[in-house]
């Protein structure tokens, strides 16, 4: 593929419209058309975006002949369905994180695009900001010696409304599957995407979500990951990663980071790496450059490691006896 990426986006809420903006600022991708369950949203969504297509139902979205890539932007369970519903109608699928609610769901939808030879990517959108392809420079170039331990997290503040995504059980609301699959995504990145142990502590709240959870990794060769995440604490949200030789700090805001620390015993070197649009941008800019490849998935985020990421999550869960109503 040479020509522009044309994308579709499957829903319209408000990661769909960061999506949008994000698009907004590449040359090689156009928004061309929306899909959502009313027609009036779509027509509205697409008025706003510039996209020449609104369609009023999902399906009419997946068989637009005009669409190559479709980003899924519903809800966490709907995910699984609405991801099939594109790649069987032959659109390569960019689908928002988490990937699914469970390891269970991501195989079946893995099994399908794979069956079908159909370009599939979980919106892990932090893997492809520049500041992460500079910390993954570092880590190959042996910057901080052998990483042993990572700390990360990610929380906010959020009022309780039974009715919001975060606190309804029927849509997996809850902070580890929000918000902590960010620090856990980076454990995987740095020390890979199977621990050999678990351990964690959650708060479950009046709805039955986690309100604010805890997560040790361990790894094979013995690193270890420390991962916190809260939809009811406001956290700093920072990172490091800490190795023989060194350590890089990630902050503020390590999940939409636009500066790098690494600190070293020969001093230190600051990366200071501003986001060309909103960063949602540089996801969509992988995918427009696996399709033109004619790769099936991303080598940054590959499927193997969405499968096992969504593992450990299954793993976290099944500690504090957490099961969402689809499940």
């Amino acid at each position: 593929m040479s020509a522009p990426t044309r994308w579709g986006i499957l829903g319209c809420g408000n990661i769909a419209r960061k999506f949008a903006a994000g698009l907004a600022a590449l040359e090689d991708a156009a928004l061309v058309a929306v899909g959502s369950r009313s027609a009036d949203k779509a027509r509205a969504f697409a008025a706003e975006f510039g996209a020449s297509r609104a369609h009023g139902t999902y399906e009419d979205l997946a068989a637009d002949p005009q669409v190559d890539a479709v980003y899924v932007a519903t809800p966490h369970p709907m995910h699984r369905d609405h991801a099939i519903l594109c790649l069987e109608a032959g659109k390569a699928v960019l689908c928002e994180k988490p990937f699914t609610v469970n390891a269970a769901a991501a195989r079946a939808v893995v099994q399908v695009a794979r069956a079908r030879g159909v370009f599939l990517m979980e919106a892990m959108w932090t893997r492809f900001l520049p500041v992460m392809v500079r910390v993954r420079e570092w880590l190959a170039a042996g910057a901080i010696g052998e990483p042993r331990l990572v700390t990360a997290d990610f929380g906010f503040r959020a009022g309780i409304n039974p009715e919001s995504r975060l606190f309804d059980p029927a849509l997996a609301g809850g902070a580890l599957l929000d918000v902590g699959v960010y620090p856990v995504s980076l454990a995987c990145m740095v020390f890979g995407p199977h621990p050999d142990r678990v351990a964690s502590l959650a708060t479950l709240g009046e709805t039955g979500v986690d309100e604010q959870t805890a997560v040790v990794l361990g790894f094979p060769g013995g690193q270890l990951a420390v991962a916190t995440a809260a939809i009811r604490t406001n956290t700093p949200q920072e990172a490091r990663i800490l190795g023989t030789d060194g350590m890089i700090l990630l902050e503020p805001a390590f999940w939409r980071g636009e500066r790098a620390l690494l600190r070293t015993r020969a001093g230190e070197e600051r990366a200071d790496l501003p986001l060309a649009g909103n960063g949602y941008n540089y996801e969509a800019a992988e995918v427009g450059r696996c399709l033109r490849a004619g790769l099936l998935e991303s080598p940054t985020m590959p499927l193997d490691e969405t499968i096992a990421i969504l593992d450990v999550l299954d793993r976290i869960r099944a500690q504090w006896g957490l099961k969402y109503p689809m499940e």
